[in-house]
């Protein structure tokens, strides 16, 4: 901790870290014993924290997040879809197919930004908002790649007519953003991807990694 930080608010930080990364929640005494500190200040937290609804504890005491964390969640996807575009735009123009970014929502994925190529004939519709099981298209099986390699690079998924008869995908991944799981892929009219577009894509997701960093 420097000078100028709050260690109050880093500590309410930390709990609310702490809350995301379980699904059963935790009870003060384990919050305790993770952040370092006594009951009392867990306490105080967990209060301040349940105030602002961003915490909410059950009927056994276990603290979990609260639903108020979806109105800061809602201005997420305009600063992602901002900081994607100029990867986008270029994977697009360069392929000549729709690009997208992918993020999980829940079980589904939902497209969060799409770009459009400006040079060809035609293309696939994919607009932003679209939504689909994570299991099916380019863009949820890359997500579910990284699922289950997160110590490594997972590489590039393709789909063919898995969303729609007669188009092509292919994805790849996020890999080192933390809180935000997804991908960036291009859909096309094609039989089957090129073989340059599964790293282009690659190098697509990377420069979209390291803009929301």
């Amino acid at each position: 901790m420097t000078a100028e930080t709050s260690q109050t608010l880093d500590r309410g930080l930390r709990v609310l870290k702490l809350l995301a990364d379980t699904d059963h929640g935790l009870t003060v005494t384990e919050l305790s014993n993770k952040l370092g500190v006594n009951r009392t200040v867990v306490y105080r937290l967990l209060a301040t924290l349940e105030q602002h609804a961003l915490v909410r504890r059950d009927l056994g005491g276990r603290a979990r997040v609260g639903l108020g964390v979806l109105r800061l969640g809602r201005q997420v996807h305009p600063l992602v879809r901002e900081a994607a575009l100029p990867a986008l735009r270029s994977l697009a123009e360069d392929i000549g197919a729709t690009a997208h970014l992918t993020l999980v929502d829940g079980t589904e994925a939902l497209a969060v930004a799409v770009v459009e190529p400006t040079w060809t004939d035609y293309h696939v519709a994919y607009r932003a908002g679209f939504r689909h099981p994570l299991d099916r298209g380019a863009a949820g099986r890359a997500i579910l790649s990284a699922r289950q390699q997160p110590m490594e690079e997972p590489g590039y998924t393709l789909t063919h007519g898995e969303l729609e008869a007669g188009a092509s995908g292919a994805a790849a991944p996020l890999i080192g953003v933390t809180g935000v799981e997804g991908s960036v892929g291009v859909v096309m009219l094609a039989d089957a991807v090129p073989e340059r577009v599964g790293p282009r894509v690659m190098d697509a997701a990377r420069e979209v990694a390291e803009a929301l960093r």
